[in-house]
C-alpha cells in the first residue's frame, strides 16, 4: 500500500511531495505508527535549502522530518513498551546500544547515532516505522499538534534545566522556536528575571508573550551594558545560548555573573574569541554543551511540563498546515515570523 510522503529527492534545494510504500514490514521490536502531526525543525529547513551541512550529511532520496506524534497501529511480536492505540512520540536519535557511551546510559552522545529524517527515512509521511526503544507514550488528552513538538521542546528543557534557574536571573540568547520554548520554560520554573536577546521583531513580541521580562535587540542597543543594568551590575546567573551567533556568544562571557552557569545549544561555524583567564577561569564560570535530549530523563520532564499545563503551547505553535502544504511551511519557517510550524497528514482510510 502507498502513502503520501515528503522526500528529499535530489542533491539540490527543495523537497518533493510523492508516494512511498507504507513501511509495514516490522522486526520483532518495531512499531508502525500513523503520523497524526509532524512539526518542521530548523534541521528540515537546512535540508530543504541544501546548505553546506546538508550536503555533507544527507544522502537523498529519503523521507524528511523527525518531529512527530502518532498512533500505534501495528507492533512486532516482541514489543512490550507500547500497545495498539497508544498515542506516542519518539526520540529521534537512533542509538546503537553497544558503544561505551550507550553501555553507561549516555545514549545522547552515542558515537553511532543516526537521526530519522536525516540519516534514515523520517516522519513527513502518513506512517513511520520506529523501534519501540525510542517511543514515549503520551497523554491522549493532549492535542497531537502539541505532542509533535516534544523533541525540540526536549532540547529546550535540556538546555534550560541542566542548571538551576528557579529564582535566578536568566538570559535566553536567540529566540528561534527552541529559544522561545526556553523563555516559556523559564517562566514556568519561576526564574526571577528572564532576559531574552533577539533581533527579529516578530519573535521579540512572541518572547514577551511567552514570559520574557526584558527583550534586548543587539541591533539597537549594547547588550552587555543593558544586561548589567537589568541585574544591578552583577550579571545573570545562567546563560542559555540558542543562537550560535559569534558576537552573542562572546558578549555572554562579559555579562555572566561570577560563578555563573552557561548552557550551550546553538551551533556556530565561527571561531569564538574570549578572555579565558578573566571571563571564564577567574570568574568561575561553568559551561555545559547540550547534545539532544537525555534518554529518557529529559522526556520525563517534558511530559511533566505538558501534563501539568505549565507551558503556553498554543502560543508556541503558531501555524498548522496540511502535510501537502510543506512548501508553504518551509517559507513560513524561513521568514523567521513564526514559532513552531506543524503539518497534519491526511490519511486515506
Amino acid at each position: 500500500m502507498q502513502m503520501t510522503a515528503v522526500i528529499k529527492e535530489k542533491r539540490d534545494k527543495g523537497c518533493k511531495l510523492t508516494t512511498r510504500e507504507i513501511p509495514n514490514q516490522l522486526g520483532p521490536k518495531d512499531v508502525l505508527i500513523k503520523v497524526l502531526a509532524t512539526s518542521i525543525c530548523g534541521t528540515d529547513v537546512h535540508i530543504y535549502k541544501w546548505d553546506k551541512w546538508s550536503q555533507g550529511r544527507v544522502q537523498p532520496p529519503n523521507i524528511m522530518g523527525h518531529e512527530f506524534a502518532g498512533e500505534v497501529i501495528k507492533i512486532g511480536k516482541d514489543v512490550t513498551k507500547v500497545k495498539l492505540g497508544d498515542i506516542v512520540s519518539s526520540e529521534t536519535h537512533l542509538v546503537c546500544g553497544t558503544c561505551e557511551f550507550c553501555k553507561r546510559g549516555e545514549y545522547h552522545i552515542c558515537e553511532n547515532t543516526k537521526i530519522i529524517g536525516v540519516d534514515t527515512d523520517g516522519c513527513f509521511a502518513e506512517y513511520i516505522r520506529m523501534p519501540e526503544f525510542n517511543l514515549i507514550v503520551n497523554n491522549r488528552d493532549v492535542d497531537p499538534k502539541y505532542l509533535s513538538i516534544q523533541e525540540p521542546l526536549g532540547n529546550a528543557v535540556h538546555t534550560m534545566l541542566h542548571f538551576d534557574i528557579v529564582d535566578k536571573d536568566v538570559a535566553v540568547v536567540g529566540c528561534g522556536p527552541i529559544g522561545l520554548m526556553g523563555v516559556n520554560i523559564a517562566k514556568a520554573m519561576k526564574s526571577r528575571k528572564i532576559i531574552a536577546i533577539e533581533i527579529n521583531p516578530y519573535r521579540i513580541e512572541l518572547a514577551k508573550k511567552l514570559g520574557a521580562d526584558v527583550v534586548i535587540n543587539p541591533k539597537e542597543e549594547d547588550v552587555i551594558k543593558r544586561v548589567l543594568e537589568e541585574t544591578n551590575g552583577k550579571g545573570v546567573d545562567v546563560v542559555t545560548e540558542f543562537s550560535g551567533n559569534k558576537s552573542a556568544i562572546e558578549a555572554a562571557f562579559k555579562y555572566i555573573k561570577p560563578g555563573g552557569k552557561m548552557s550551550m545549544l546553538g551551533i556556530t561555524e565561527d571561531e569564538i574569541t574570549f578572555d579565558l583567564s578573566n571571563d571564564f577561569i577567574f570568574k568561575g564560570v561553568t559551561m555545559y554543551g547540550v547534545v539532544g535530549r537525555l534518554l529518557f530523563d529529559t522526556w520525563d520532564k517534558v511530559s511533566y511540563l505538558i501534563n501539568h499545563h505549565m507551558l503556553d503551547l498554543e502560543d508556541i505553535v503558531t501555524h498548522t498546515l496540511p502535510l501537502e502544504d510543506v512548501e508553504e511551511g518551509m517559507k513560513i519557517m524561513m521568514s523567521g515570523n513564526s514559532g513552531k510550524v506543524v503539518l497534519i497528514p491526511k490519511h486515506k482510510e
